[in-house]
């Protein structure tokens, strides 16, 4: 009996013995072979610093100025973010917007809301550096020039018009992206039946036509005494760009740089003074409007809330009676049925209007827009 009791404990410190070497780390084996070197590097230059070209920008005395200048900015103000959580003003009214519709082609409509809110756009986040500065395309700025890690230095194809594509090119092109004409209205035009259905209190291109007006494009073209110029022939758009006039070295830090003012020093190198306006722009702008207030259309049936009601084929339903006013006084439009002629004054108006250079992006194509809608409705 002794010897099984024996026998057993010994089995029982053997099996621990087992469970121990069992559960522990093996004895690792001898090494690997070694595997194929790297390419080397390229030698850097004795005696200059290898951050010295990221230095010259990442600076705090380089980048403190620079949000000085951002800070004055209409970008950087804040006041245009309210509208950001829409989807269709998301993608240049909130940073989150521009840089989905930078990097992805579209912005983000998960879960949209009836009254137009895109959630992952709510509440929208201002503009800052990152909205429009991402990572560098290259490090070779000797060679390839700076491209100041921009998301958008290409060539943009125009919203209201996709055939078209505008190239300023260097870093005028990130401007691009969000100054041109933005609302899907379709630009009045000679039609068959002389009309044009005004359905929006805000017709007309939205906020930014300003690169299209320095290309000279997309106004409503109608004939006249003044002839167009050749797209893209404007002095602004041929001997400079939005960086240069509006991105130039300055004394102080409200012109030029990131506050995006004009530098006026730049407009007296060139043109002796700063120009207030292209030469007869606020009377012509004025004469128009006096006409477009006055303008008389086919009233329509609208809702107890005041809005349009349509046909089955997304028409406005006409009703007895008149309206006055295709724009009114506050430069809002009025839902109606107007001629193609009145339609087309009012688009060329609130393309100057919205425009903000007062003329100076393209003095002659703003001239001839001006002056051929006045005629037109003169003669109308």
């Amino acid at each position: 009996m002794k010897i099984n009791r024996l026998f057993g404990l010994l089995m029982i410190l053997a099996s621990a013995f087992l469970f121990v070497n069992c559960t522990s780390d093996p004895v690792p084996g001898p090494p690997g072979a070694d595997g194929i070197d790297g390419i080397d590097g390229i030698d850097g230059t004795d005696g200059v610093d290898g951050t010295a070209s990221c230095v010259s920008c990442h600076a705090n005395s380089t980048r403190e100025p620079i949000f000085e200048a951002f800070a004055l900015s209409a970008h950087g103000a804040g006041g245009t973010f309210a509208r950001g959580s829409r989807a269709d003003c998301a993608q240049c009214h909130g940073s989150e917007g521009f840089i989905d519709y930078v990097t992805m082609g579209a912005i983000d409509t998960t879960g949209l809301l009836p009254n137009g809110v895109a959630p992952k756009y709510d509440p929208a986040m201002p503009v800052s550096c990152n909205t429009c500065h991402d990572s560098h395309r290259t490090f070779d700025f000797e060679n390839d020039g700076p491209d100041y890690a921009l998301r958008n230095p290409d060539p943009s194809d125009l919203v209201l018009a996709p055939s078209i594509t505008i190239d300023f090119g260097d870093a005028s092109n990130n401007c691009i992206t969000c100054h041109q004409p933005r609302n899907s209205y379709e630009i009045p035009a000679i039609n068959a039946d002389g009309t044009y259905q005004v359905k929006s209190t805000r017709f007309g291109p939205h906020h930014g036509p300003q690169s299209t007006m320095l290309e000279g494009i997309l106004g409503a073209e109608i004939a006249g005494m003044e002839s167009y110029p050749a797209r893209g022939s404007a002095t602004h758009r041929t001997g400079s760009s939005c960086v240069q006039c509006h991105m130039g070295d300055a004394a102080d830090v409200d012109e030029g740089g990131h506050s995006w003012a004009y530098v006026e020093a730049l407009c007296i190198q060139c043109h002796g003074a700063v120009p207030g306006e292209a030469n007869g722009f606020t009377a012509d702008k004025n004469t128009l409007l006096a006409l477009l207030n006055n303008v008389e259309g086919q009233a329509v049936l609208l809702d107890e809330d005041g809005d349009p009601v349509y046909d089955e084929n997304g028409d406005l339903i006409p009703v007895e009676g008149t309206v006055t006013g295709i724009l009114l006084p506050n430069g809002r439009s009025q839902y109606g049925i107007f001629s193609d002629v009145a339609a087309m004054a009012a688009w060329n108006y609130k393309t100057v209007d919205e425009d903000q250079s007062r003329g100076i992006h393209n003095p002659d194509y703003t001239k001839a827009l001006l002056k051929n809608s006045i005629e037109a409705l003169q003669n109308d």
